[in-house]
């Protein structure tokens, strides 16, 4: 009879039963939790001052990153000269990437500097007897603040819808709380787009830089002006900008109203219908006309229209900017047109300017420039911060966009296009009225610059798509 022996149990030699592994048995859990385990004994643990530490560099990335690199496309386009401005195909072809019809019946009139502009747009605010809905970048507490508020809170207590949306970080600032409230319990509804203490830190650097005012949906206006004491006078002292603005009246005047409503219904979703701000609008004038809104993530459609333009002229291209930091297709797109014989001049600030930074970053296409033959001007008298361009005597774009990468892909810009000889001429006239205040700044002096201005061209080159 057998006996029955017990035995006792060897360790496996199949796979993962090694000798070693018997040693060192497999730590429990999953990898995840393996890895922080490990952190957490590397690391220690984590005291509320770390985790505020390591709260502020993930703001600060996440931050950073918003500035940076949240932007509309701007294609690079560099089209040949294969038809002129007044080519059938051409304002198509301008704005295929908006809206490529033009608009007609409109009167549109420019309003100079601050005296020829505010009382025209307060006498527009104070005979409102529906709606005035208001947008700006700048608004600022001051004598012309002053005014527009009282304006506003005497039609809004007269019954008038009005409705006022400024800038969040154009006006936050710069706008006394007290004022806001002055307005808000007269009965104005008042929003900032994109508030600064939103927790939507994407939103920080898009902003609108819009100008529009629309009273009863019937006239409207946009243009350059700010609205803040800089802009007070007749640009006849250093502290009296020159600009220009314009007052629109037609059926282009419904696009206007479009492009407020886009921002406040954004902020508010509050939906504007109805007659009181979209009544029938009829011809009241023969100027065909565009408007083109650049709104966030969509492609930069101003650029666009630039280069169709300037790819078109034959004779000249006469452009007005305060913030002028050309990209290289712009650069080869003007000197080209120089070697087909037009007469391309830019008219920018000289001596007074607010933004130096974006100036110096400018400059440096300056050498570019005045090599392939362009002619370059600084106007001498105070601070020009008109936005304008005319070609061929034909088409004339002007609102509220700088030639310059922020108002490209970033800010919410609205510019107005109009396609008229005889409006051409008159921006034709403005344009050299101005010259004769300006003094040309040439290849000589470029070459001839300092060395703190040439360390300030290289130190802008990293922030060149924010200025």
């Amino acid at each position: 009879m057998r006996t029955k022996t017990s035995h006792s149990r060897r360790p496996s030699s199949g796979p993962g039963h090694s000798a070693k592994n018997a040693k060192h048995p497999r730590p429990k859990g999953s990898r995840r939790e393996r890895y922080f385990n490990f952190l957490a004994k590397k690391l220690g643990p984590v005291t509320v001052r770390g985790w505020l530490e390591i709260f502020a560099v993930v703001l600060g990335v996440l931050i950073a990153y918003s500035i940076l690199f949240v932007r509309r496309d701007a294609i690079q386009y560099r089209p040949d000269h294969t038809f002129n401005v007044r080519s059938p195909e051409f304002f198509s072809s301008a704005h295929g990437a908006t809206d490529p019809v033009p608009i007609g019946g409109n009167k549109i009139t420019l309003l100079h500097n601050g005296d020829g502009t505010f009382p025209v747009l307060l006498k527009a605010i104070r005979g409102a007897q529906k709606t005035v809905n208001f947008e700006a970048f700048l608004f600022h507490s001051g004598a012309v603040g002053t005014e527009f508020i009282r304006a506003f809170c005497e039609r809004a207590q007269a019954g008038v819808q009005v409705r006022i949306l400024l800038d969040g970080i154009g006006s936050g600032s710069a706008l006394d709380g007290g004022d806001v409230s002055t307005m808000k319990k007269a009965g104005c509804k008042f929003e900032y787009y994109h508030p600064v203490r939103a927790v939507r830190v994407d939103r920080i650097n898009r902003r609108s830089h819009r100008r529009v005012l629309v009273v009863d949906g019937k006239v409207a206006f946009t243009g350059g002006i700010g609205f803040a004491d800089d802009w007070l006078g007749n640009a006849d002292s250093p502290d009296h900008w020159r600009d220009i603005h314009i007052q629109v009246q037609g059926p282009i005047v419904a696009k206007f109203q479009s492009a407020f409503q886009q921002h406040w219904l954004n902020e508010t979703q509050e939906l504007l219908t109805g007659a009181d701000h979209f009544p029938e609008l009829k011809s009241i004038g023969n100027l065909r006309a565009q408007v083109t809104s650049s709104d966030e993530f969509s492609v930069a459609a101003v650029p666009l229209i630039q280069a169709v333009a300037i790819a078109a002229a034959e004779k000249t291209i006469y452009i007005t900017n305060p913030y002028c930091t050309p990209t290289e297709d712009q650069v080869d797109l003007l000197t080209a047109a120089v070697q087909r014989g037009v007469d391309v001049r830019l008219l920018l600030p000289g001596p007074h300017n607010d933004q130096p930074m974006t100036k110096a970053a400018g400059r440096t296409g300056y050498g570019k420039l005045l090599k392939g033959g362009v002619k370059i001007f600084e106007y001498t008298p105070t601070m020009i911060h008109s936005k304008t361009m005319v070609v061929d005597g034909m088409f004339s774009l002007l609102g509220t966009s700088n030639l310059d990468a922020r108002s490209a892909q970033i800010n919410n810009e609205i510019d107005l296009s109009v396609y008229d000889e005889s409006f051409g001429a008159e921006m034709d006239r403005v344009f050299l009225k101005d010259l004769e205040l300006s003094k040309p700044y040439t290849e000589g002096q470029f070459k001839k610059r300092g060395l703190w201005e040439r360390f300030s061209e290289w130190a802008t080159l990293p922030f060149r798509s924010q200025l």
